[in-house]
């Protein structure tokens, strides 16, 4: 059984140092666009750089509470993942990126098949609803706290997984199939509700094969259960305003006509 005190580091310098590069690479692009004539919000170029390096911070904290641990994944997997979709990344490479080989690639690639798949509803929602569960209710977490290899591997899947969801959540870059508000507002919930049932559970019982304090383990259910309802929250405002905004656009040709 991992003991209260198995704790390492999640990361290392050089993932601080990939997360300023790409954070430079991210500006770096807006201020080219900016030098050609064409507008690029600066809100979306803060809250990528916030979004990555905000990522890049909290890989380099030791996790040896639970707390610290939840804490890292909240912001891994759900509170990085919507800075940086609200960057618009992908739409921001396409715009730097002159009409050539290398743009007309990354498009066959966004709108393949295989892509389509990748951020299908039900695959992104069965994704973030089940990995913690898998993370959690398994002896996959105790492994973790064991191999640093896995203990990596796990924060990456839970980046992609975050990614992934919010991309297509939000659909504010090019995807290859647009989902309804409706269907994305019940991915929201379902993944939420999924999140809160782990949370209640790992308030009573920690994740097999570990032993952390009754008081650790309630601060870090709490922190998981009321921190994902914060960033949930913001990810249905994104929905909110993607419907006012259709809604506006709707009753402005209704007038028109």
């Amino acid at each position: 059984m991992i003991g209260l005190h198995a704790s390492h580091s999640s990361g290392t310098p050089a993932a601080l140092a990939a997360a300023l590069a790409v954070a430079a690479a991210y500006v770096w692009a807006a201020q080219r666009l900016h030098r050609r004539g064409d507008t690029w919000s600066g809100w979306r170029t803060l809250s990528f750089v916030v979004g990555v390096l905000a990522l890049g911070a909290v890989l380099q904290l030791p996790d040896g509470e639970f707390t610290a641990h939840m804490a890292q994944h909240l912001i891994i997997g759900m509170l990085a993942p919507l800075l940086i979709i609200l960057a618009r990344p992908f739409t921001l490479v396409l715009r730097v990126l002159p009409p050539s080989s290398p743009r007309r690639a990354l498009l066959r690639v966004v709108h393949s098949r295989w892509s389509g798949w990748l951020i299908s509803l039900p695959v992104v929602t069965l994704l973030e609803a089940g990995s913690l569960w898998a993370l959690y209710r398994t002896p996959l977490f105790a492994s973790t706290q064991e191999h640093p290899w896995l203990h990596a591997l796990v924060h990456l899947h839970v980046l992609l997984t975050g990614l992934l969801f919010t991309f297509a959540i939000c659909q504010l870059d090019p995807v290859r199939r647009r989902y309804g508000l409706r269907p994305r507002a019940a991915a929201i919930v379902l993944t939420g509700a999924a999140h809160a049932v782990l949370a209640k559970s790992l308030y009573a019982t920690p994740p097999p094969g570990t032993a952390f304090t009754p008081a650790d383990l309630a601060a870090a259910a709490k922190l998981m259960y009321y921190g994902g309802d914060a960033v949930e929250i913001a990810l249905a405002l994104v929905l909110a305003l993607q419907w006012y905004r259709a809604e506006g656009r709707a009753l402005a040709r209704t007038q028109v006509v």
